[in-house]
């Protein structure tokens, strides 16, 4: 699914860092975190961008681009620095090293905030400035080839279960591979969209720049992409 930063590598980046100068935590790691991150509400609201420098400063590594959340967001408006923590989570810093926000991630999920209104940090994805909801994904999906080829048509719903889970059902003209799946329920967190079986299967696809979705890499199988039905 989506870029995430896993807990495992994580903490071994805690191992290294405790006790040490900003600098001094792998560079490699660090590498990896940098670039352009959306900060964007789990209800759907537009969000902001910070970019993750490598340049060392007071308490960890430079943010640049805050002052664009001042409308926004404008707790994080102030952001100047972030570092990961002992205990797993990533922090965000204003100049004097007071923290704005700690984030903690379970593996495969987005970097969500540990208090107040539920807001999750990710990897930006052009020119997106806020994460898709049930409400905003609910409707007629085709599952196309890459080359836009019909593969079947699928509904996601916004009416759920009685354990809170959206459900969803395949198109009567969907093939063995998508059938045999039985997919019933689904999901999305961040930028990611998963399809769930009644018997444990699962379909996971990756959002794109323009609302679309591609099944993830990690998924086996033909690719797949999914595209809103007109009028669907």
């Amino acid at each position: 699914m989506i870029r995430t930063f896993c807990l495992a590598a994580a903490s071994a980046a805690f191992i290294l860092a405790a006790g040490q100068p900003a600098g001094a935590a792998d560079e490699e790691l660090i590498k990896s975190q940098a670039g352009t991150w959306l900060l964007a509400p789990e209800g759907g609201a537009k969000g902001c961008r910070l970019t993750f420098e490598t340049s060392p400063v007071t308490g960890g590594y430079a943010v640049s681009g805050a002052d664009a959340c001042a409308t926004a967001l404008p707790a994080y408006a102030k952001t100047a620095a972030w570092n990961f923590s002992e205990d797993g989570s990533l922090a965000l810093m204003d100049a004097t090293q007071k923290v704005v926000a700690r984030f903690q991630e379970e593996e495969g999920s987005p970097w969500e905030s540990e208090e107040g209104d539920p807001t999750w940090l990710l990897p930006a994805l052009g020119d997106v400035d806020h994460v898709p909801t049930v409400a905003s994904l609910a409707g007629t999906w085709q599952v196309e080839q890459p080359n836009g080829k019909l593969i079947c048509n699928i509904t996601l719903s916004s009416d759920t279960d009685e354990d809170g889970t959206p459900k969803m059902s395949p198109g009567s003209d969907c093939p063995a591979d998508v059938a045999d799946l039985k997919l019933s329920l689904w999901v999305v967190e961040g930028f990611g969209l998963v399809m769930m079986g009644t018997d444990g299967s699962s379909l996971s696809f990756d959002m794109r720049p323009d609302g679309s979705f591609q099944k993830s890499e990690e998924e086996e199988g033909q690719p797949m992409v999914l595209v809103r039905k007109q009028g669907g």
